[in-house]
């Protein structure tokens, strides 16, 4: 996986950030520039600090369908603005969510 030199971070082979705790807005940029997503929208960002607020109090993946929902959007919303819902985990910087969470991510 490509390295954000200039920030140094790293990514793990599931294209996540090894060292979560290096995340700053500017490598979520990065990455979602490395992802093709583009620039990243208030939309964006929206989804991005839903995603590390349930992380760091639960320490695990929301269901996405609830985000969609709670944010007065579509199912289709997170998949739209990142690809995937795994797109929108890495984006966030959060660690490696479990192999179910992943595969569960990955398909949506």
């Amino acid at each position: 996986m490509q390295e954000i030199q200039e920030l140094e971070v790293e990514f793990d082979e599931d294209g996540l950030l090894k060292y979560p705790a290096l995340w700053t807005e500017a490598v979520a940029a990065e990455i979602a520039r490395i992802d093709g997503i583009g620039e990243l929208t208030e939309e964006h960002w929206q989804v991005i600090r839903t995603l590390r607020k349930h992380y760091a109090k639960f320490g695990a993946v929301p269901a996405m369908s609830h985000i969609c929902h709670n944010h007065g959007k579509d199912k289709y919303w997170i998949h739209k603005l990142f690809h995937t819902c795994l797109g929108a985990w890495r984006v966030a910087g959060l660690p490696y969510p479990g192999e179910e969470a992943k595969t569960y991510m990955s398909g949506m």
